[in-house]
């Protein structure tokens, strides 16, 4: 119960100051290219619960069904000009602060990740599904998306298995200086998941 009201406390409080922001980089995606600046993709929640994460779209519309699919990498010509930037500077996770407040989400906690790639877990793999996926977390951390997808995982696991306040609090504080200088954004050569 403490964890939920931390995460709403500190959810609405991002989403309140970072509104105008929000409302500039809507605007400036509408301006740039054709489609919703909103998107949804599934991922897969605590305990198995399927939802739609949201983020700011930093790709062309219908980028999915467009070259790599789901694979992402630097200098990926799916990105506009306005999604690098957002990507840059991870403004285009705001939306899951909304995630967040419908308690799909957490502050901090492993990334949510698509049905395809869960339904390929392990027994021991699935453990992480025992908490509430986070915007930040352990991986993001210690590499983010560079990190080959079964490091990401036992990072995670570990995370949940020694997971306190002073380490929530440690992985905020790093998750800021990560933001400020945008490493591990694209998977590069040793990063991503691969079937």
């Amino acid at each position: 119960m403490t964890r939920r009201a931390f995460d709403v406390v500190v959810a609405a409080t991002a989403l309140a100051l970072s509104s105008p922001l929000l409302a500039i980089a809507i605007v400036a995606i509408r301006l740039e290219s054709r489609g919703h600046p909103i998107y949804r993709q599934r991922r897969v929640g605590r305990e198995g619960r399927e939802f739609d994460v949201l983020k700011l779209r930093t790709m062309v519309d219908g980028a999915e069904s467009i070259g790599a699919g789901l694979a992402i990498d630097a200098g990926d010509p799916r990105i506009t000009r306005v999604g690098r930037l957002l990507r840059r500077t991870s403004l285009d996770e705001l939306p899951n602060l909304i995630n967040v407040l419908r308690g799909e989400m957490a502050i901090v906690g492993p990334r949510p990740t698509v049905p395809v790639q869960v339904a390929q877990y392990t027994e021991r793999q699935r453990r992480r599904l025992a908490v509430r996926p986070g915007i930040t977390g352990w991986a993001q951390i210690n590499g983010r998306t560079s990190l080959p997808w079964s490091q990401r995982i036992e990072l995670d696991l570990w995370y949940i298995e020694h997971r306190t306040w002073r380490l929530d609090l440690r992985i905020l504080l790093r998750s800021a200086r990560l933001v400020l200088g945008g490493e591990g954004l694209y998977k590069g050569t040793t990063g991503g998941w691969r079937s």
